[in-house]
This record gives C-alpha cells, sequence and structure tokens, in this order.
C-alpha cells in the first residue's frame, strides 16, 4: 500500500484526483491539500510516501515545496503547463503530467511509482543481483552491471556507458550511490569522475585506461589502489 497526498489548489481538479487515487487498489490517501504549506502540516502528522503536486499555486510554488525538502518522497508533478517540466527533471521527480490527465496516462504513472516504491524497500546493496534500476526522464531503466564499460561523474548527474550501445545512460545521481550497486571485485574508482569495469579495460598506458575507443584518465590518489589490483605487465604496452 503507498499512502499520497494530494496537492492542489483547484478544486475542480483535487476532487479529480481523488477520485483517481480511489480507484487504484494500492494508493491510500493520506490527505487532499489546497496549498503547500497544508501538504507540510499532514507530512509532520502522517507518513506519505508518494505526492501527487500541483506547480502552480499561490504563496509557495511546487516546485519551491520540493526544493525545500530533505527526506522527500515520491513526487508526480501534475501541472497544467508544459514548461515545467525541466525543472521536474532538475529536481527527479518520478513523473510529470499534463492536465487534463487521461486516467490511462494516470495510471502508468501510478504504475512506475508502485515499482520505484517496490525498489527502494528491497536492501540498498544487493552485490548478488545482475541488475539496478536509474531514473531517466520520468522512466526506470533497467542496467544490466555486465553490460557496464564505465561510468562518468557530472556534479549532481553519472553517465553511464554500456559495451552494447553506443549512447550513455544519463541519471541524476551521486558517484557514492552508483559504487553502492556495484560488486567492488568488478568496478573500481580510477579518477573522481570514473568508475570502471575491470574486466573491460582493453589497456593501459601511463596514466591512461582504454576501454576500446575510450580513454579514462587516472589520477594520482587514486593510481596505487588500481596498480594494487591490476599487474601491468599482463596488459598491453
Amino acid at each position: 500500500m503507498i499512502r499520497c497526498l494530494a496537492v492542489d489548489d483547484e478544486l475542480l481538479s483535487l476532487d479529480l484526483l481523488e477520485d483517481n487515487i480511489r480507484r487504484i487498489p494500492f494508493l491510500q490517501l493520506a490527505g487532499r491539500c489546497n496549498n503547500a504549506y497544508e501538504a507540510m502540516e499532514v507530512m509532520q502528522r502522517e507518513p506519505v510516501d508518494l505526492i501527487f503536486l500541483d506547480i502552480q499555486m499561490a504563496g509557495l510554488t511546487g516546485t519551491q515545496f520540493l526544493q525545500g525538502m530533505t527526506n522527500r518522497p515520491m513526487v508526480i508533478f501534475i501541472t497544467a503547463y508544459k514548461k515545467y517540466a525541466l525543472d521536474g527533471f532538475e529536481l527527479d521527480v518520478l513523473d510529470y503530467l499534463v492536465k487534463p490527465v487521461p486516467f490511462e496516462r494516470f495510471l502508468k504513472a501510478v504504475n512506475k511509482a508502485a515499482e520505484y516504491h517496490s525498489l527502494k524497500k528491497a536492501p540498498v546493496v544487493n552485490h548478488a543481483a545482475d541488475y539496478f534500476f536509474v531514473n531517466v526522464e520520468y522512466n526506470l531503466v533497467k542496467v544490466a552491471i555486465n553490460d557496464i564499460s564505465y561510468i562518468e561523474g557530472l556534479k549532481d548527474y553519472i553517465k553511464i556507458y554500456l559495451h552494447n550501445t553506443a549512447k550513455p545512460i544519463v541519471t541524476r545521481l551521486m558517484m557514492k550511490a552508483i559504487s553502492e550497486k556495484l560488486p567492488p571485485s568488478r568496478f573500481i574508482r580510477v579518477h573522481k569522475s570514473y568508475i570502471i569495469a575491470l574486466d573491460k579495460i582493453t589497456a593501459i598506458r601511463k596514466n591512461r585506461i582504454y576501454i576500446n575507443e575510450h580513454i579514462i584518465p587516472i589520477s594520482d590518489s587514486h593510481r596505487d589502489h588500481l596498480f594494487s589490483i591490476i599487474d601491468p605487465r599482463n596488459l598491453k604496452d
């Protein structure tokens, strides 16, 4: 059961949202609020797993409300405006729905929330698993660990490069968080911005790692650790 909160300053929209929520067996309505301040009060009293959140509201917008949260639940934006989609992506919301929302589209969003909720309840670190999921543009994308060549960190984002795919997967995640999803016997950090798969290394030359045509730098702070694991005599010159 997913406990959810409906937040919208339009009464009709709030009524429609509540009706949709009550039609989904695994959703439980924890409260309905006309603004972000009421939502804060509810969240102080009761646990909330998912918020259906309007953006343009008087006093405090949905984006401002979300930016102020620390331990935020899952969030699905429901708004009349398409122009805030980038804000939703930056804030790592689960989905972005534009009013009027067909029930089929609403159902797709809550099914995604149910899947993500199940993943969050699973152990954070599970090196026995051979895959994990990441959030990519409002979709949960499955990543097979065996397919990963290397990972590049870019501030709040990472790029996951797969050996059988030209285009990397871009997701809002920190390097520490992705490290916890990877088996330490198979992956190593060689730079503050790079994690590589040991079995995908083609060669090491000086301070560079070659994974086919890709070149990854080795930082001085990670060099000793790398060479304590890999004997360069076994690699190409």
